[in-house]
């Protein structure tokens, strides 16, 4: 559908895949909406939805979904059978490619967190990948919790003491390199794999840096091997 494929649109997520999803997935899945353009993303709400919200709030709610007779401008069906890893390559989120086609692409900075993908299960996905191993000499690997809960829960949970013997950098919760704002900005020549959501040219940090977007499992598969890797090898 490529950056634009979706401009001043709302896009709805349905099916089987979207429903075996967790509550943290499909916020990744709307979040990532917007990078073509969309001005909503959404997956309706179940039995997990429900599940996430006990002990978060005591408000009432009501699900809201589409009306069965809504008009839909366009559907999608897609196969994910057998779908390969995802990478983005420079510069643009819709510049994709099969993880395997580009394993072995040297890598300074690999970035595990963020508003997209700094969740429980990222973490934990990442920790799956690293655990008792360390992450290659000259490639820093930073940890962005998405948010203090996160930050506790894997602190509590023995994750972030993990990922901190295999050789990460932990820091505070909220956007960190991801914009540029700080603790892991590049330097001109340097290359990041990150789990965040946009690769545009100077995002992190220089204009002659590069960023690589991927999903947790590829970041800390690539932090490991200091080059893109495919998690699924590492796990092999």
């Amino acid at each position: 559908m490529g950056a634009d494929g979706c401009d001043y649109r709302c896009t709805e997520f349905v099916g089987p895949v979207v429903d075996e999803m967790s509550v943290s997935g499909r916020m990744t899945m709307c979040n990532m909406s917007m990078e073509m353009g969309a001005k909503a993303g959404v997956a309706f709400p179940d039995h997990k939805t429900k599940d996430y919200l006990r002990g978060r709030t005591e408000a009432e709610w009501t699900p809201v979904l589409s009306d069965p007779d809504a008009t839909v401008e366009k559907e999608f069906d897609m196969d994910l059978t057998g779908l390969s890893p995802q990478v983005a390559y420079p510069h643009s989120v819709d510049n994709v490619k099969p993880v395997e086609e580009m394993a072995g692409i040297p890598m300074d900075q690999a970035v595990i967190g963020s508003c997209t993908n700094g969740r429980a299960e990222d973490l934990l996905a990442a920790e799956n990948v690293l655990r008792g191993r360390r992450v290659a000499d000259g490639t820093r690997l930073i940890i962005v919790p998405a948010s203090r809960e996160v930050y506790l829960w894997a602190a509590d949970s023995g994750i972030l003491s993990s990922l901190v013997r295999s050789g990460a950098i932990v820091t505070n919760p909220g956007c960190g390199p991801c914009l540029g704002a700080h603790q892991g900005l590049l330097a001109p020549g340097e290359r990041c794999i990150a789990t965040t959501n946009r690769n545009f040219r100077g995002r992190m940090g220089s204009p002659d840096s590069e960023v690589y977007l991927a999903s947790p499992a590829t970041v800390a598969a690539s932090a490991l091997k200091g080059a893109i890797a495919d998690p699924r090898e590492v796990w092999a």
